[in-house]
């Protein structure tokens, strides 16, 4: 598929997910209900929640009371509903940070934080990547399941909700590459979610501009059989200072 085609139908996708009759408000993950906004990206239309949540070894977590706070703070960038966030607070994370430039989607995060009882160890911030983040603070994991579809760089987004699917002339990628290892403890690990519907040739070259190295930790094949599409690759990127000769 073109980067053309990609982007037109992500857009597409966008527009239709907020209108569709089957969109709930309330949808079940990872055996438990959550809270979905108006506005708010859809993890039922996507299979891209799911994965991440595979990814970071958060899928799987038994239902029940929170777990003790012992793991590392964590900062989501682009929280939506905040499926992920949450669940890192369930898994046992003492500090959660759930970011999104969607107001309305940080709305959603809080919802659903004081819906499965992690409201006191999650915090949810507006934030355009970490412009809203006090600048001493730092964290163990940075996480982003990107908008990874290349949208061009003249492309003006008609709503805050088109920027959960794409990213004019990867603008925000660049941004996170470049900042998100400033904002880690000294023994912390800056993610990134991205798939092959992307632009991966133009990712690694932003990658080796801003002087950053991308590692695979995971990858994961699916057929988003939805939308009729191939299969399509997943991964789960480290992004690392680049080694020096």
């Amino acid at each position: 598929m073109s980067q053309v085609q990609s982007f037109e139908r992500s857009i597409h996708r966008s527009r239709m997910s907020l209108t569709r009759p089957d969109r709930p408000r309330i949808f079940t993950m990872c055996g438990r209900e959550w809270d979905l906004l108006d506005e708010v990206f859809a993890p039922v239309f996507s299979p891209s929640t799911g994965i991440a949540l595979e990814f970071l070894g958060l899928n799987d977590l038994p239902a029940g009371a929170p777990a003790a706070a012992t793991a590392g703070s964590f900062l989501e960038i682009g929280c939506g509903s905040g499926v992920t966030a949450v669940m890192a607070a369930l898994a046992g994370h003492a500090r959660v940070v759930a970011s999104d430039i969607s107001p309305r989607a940080v709305e959603n995060a809080a919802v659903n934080a004081e819906r499965h009882g992690v409201d006191d160890r999650l915090s949810a911030v507006h934030s355009d990547l970490f412009s809203g983040l006090a600048e001493t603070e730092r964290f163990d994991t940075i996480f982003w399941s990107s908008n990874y579809v290349m949208a061009p760089e003249s492309y003006e987004y008609k709503s805050v909700h088109e920027r959960a699917y794409v990213d004019t002339g990867y603008r925000a990628h660049r941004r996170y590459l470049e900042q998100a290892p400033r904002w880690l403890t000294p023994t912390g690990s800056a993610l990134l979610h991205f798939s092959d519907r992307g632009d991966t040739a133009a990712l690694y070259q932003i990658a080796a501009d801003t002087g950053r190295e991308l590692r695979t930790l995971r990858s994961h094949r699916v057929r988003e059989g939805e939308y009729g599409e191939d299969m399509v690759e997943h991964m789960l990127l480290q992004i690392l200072p680049a080694r020096t000769q």
